[in-house]
């Protein structure tokens, strides 16, 4: 990559790492604070719910306009949204204002990051790119380790105090993408036709597109994740009667192992493998990794077993981001937007569906994941395997 790229590169980094550490200091002490105005376990899984279902919905539409007005207005509103909803938590203790709160972060989430990751698309050549969504995936996963740590050294001084300095880092990011980031589109799509396009609309319309596979990869990944997480730390204290610390030290660890993942080794797989086979190979990576949970038997092992699943998903992310893009040709925005649509899904229908089963079965969610990955993982050879047969024989046609 040249200089100029790296900037970019850095830029965008430095973007989606202070959004999504700045909505990771509030985690530690979200459930004290939520218990100090009265609420509890149903708030807190409506903030989860209410966040992604505001970004579902906007998702689609973001994409369009990430296409239409460009890259950068959309990061700068996306990144005043996640602002502005940083200080509503801050200033409010009403649980509304703070539902209110998630619709207008979910909503500036939207507008961001399919725009981040079509800003990399326009900077980046075919064969850069999965390094770029690398580094951007990157920074997104340390955002998410590192802003949990801040969070509970900031609850030391009030439990209003993370919340307070999220809000003013994340103005920080407003300033500096306001005076540094430039625009990246050179070339804007053809908007005469399906410009009132409701979501509806846009969802049917990506079933027609040539990455509506890898869309539905996302779906189940962020699926899987997500109900993964939203019962880790239930499931090891039921199990094995894991303490908060080392529940914590889990989560960190995994967060730890997505960063290095993303930065020193996606680009050299995918360079030595190419996309679609290091898709394959890390489905089922992520696939075994589910079965040998329902297997696990102490708490060490189930540590090291959500270690290889959260490996596997660091190397699946970029890569899928990385596919979609190839495929979407001069419709970035709309591709990303409806990445982040269907990432959106699974992270409404994990946590929701993964919460029932456990109180039927703590077992069950695993199960669950596991049948909806082998699935995919079906679907994906037959996509590939119908893809290669198009290929074939328009080259013969040519011939």
């Amino acid at each position: 990559m040249t200089s100029e790229q790296r900037k970019k590169l850095g830029i965008l980094m430095i973007n989606m790492f202070i959004a999504i550490g700045s909505f990771g200091i509030i985690i530690p002490i979200l459930p004290a604070y939520l218990e100090s105005i009265g609420e509890g376990g149903t708030a807190a899984g409506l903030m989860i719910a209410i966040f992604a279902g505001a970004q579902f919905i906007m998702s689609p539409i973001a994409g369009k306009w990430t296409d239409q007005y460009g890259r950068r207005k959309m990061i700068i509103s996306g990144l005043i949204g996640l602002t502005l909803s940083m200080f509503i938590f801050y200033a409010f203790d009403n649980i509304w204002w703070l539902y209110t709160s998630r619709v207008i972060g979910g909503i500036g989430a939207a507008l961001m990051i399919p725009a981040i990751f079509a800003y990399v698309a326009d900077i980046t050549t075919i064969g850069q790119r999965a390094r770029g969504n690398s580094l951007v995936s990157a920074a997104m996963s340390l955002g998410i380790v590192v802003g949990p740590g801040i969070g509970g050294f900031l609850a030391d001084f009030g439990l209003k105090m993370p919340f307070l300095i999220s809000a003013l880092v994340s103005l920080v990011a407003v300033v500096f993408s306001v005076i540094v980031l430039k625009e990246s589109q050179t070339e804007k799509p053809d908007f005469t036709i399906q410009v009132d396009e409701s979501m509806a609309k846009k969802m049917a319309r990506s079933v027609k597109m040539p990455y509506f596979i890898p869309l539905v990869i996302t779906l189940v990944m962020s699926f899987g994740l997500m109900a993964y997480e939203s019962v880790l730390g239930l499931f090891v204290d039921n199990q094995f009667g894991a303490s908060p610390k080392e529940i914590a030290v889990m989560i960190t660890s995994t967060g730890i192992v997505s960063v290095i993942v993303q930065l020193f080794i996606v680009d050299r797989i995918v360079t030595i493998y190419g996309e679609r086979k290091v898709l394959n190979i890390f489905l089922g990576v992520v696939a075994f990794g589910f079965l040998l949970s329902l297997f696990a038997s102490t708490y060490l092992l189930f540590f090291a077993i959500t270690l290889l699943i959260f490996l596997a998903t660091s190397i699946l992310r970029p890569v899928l981001n990385t596919l979609i893009s190839k495929l979407a040709d001069n419709e970035q925005g709309f591709a990303m937007g409806m990445n982040n649509a269907y990432m959106s899904i699974g992270n409404v229908l994990g946590p929701t569906l993964a919460g029932l089963l456990y109180d039927v079965n703590i077992i069950y969610p695993f199960i669950l994941g596991l049948l909806l990955l082998i699935a995919t993982l079906f679907t994906t050879f037959m996509w590939q395997k119908q893809s290669t047969e198009t290929v074939t024989k328009k080259v013969k046609l040519k011939v």
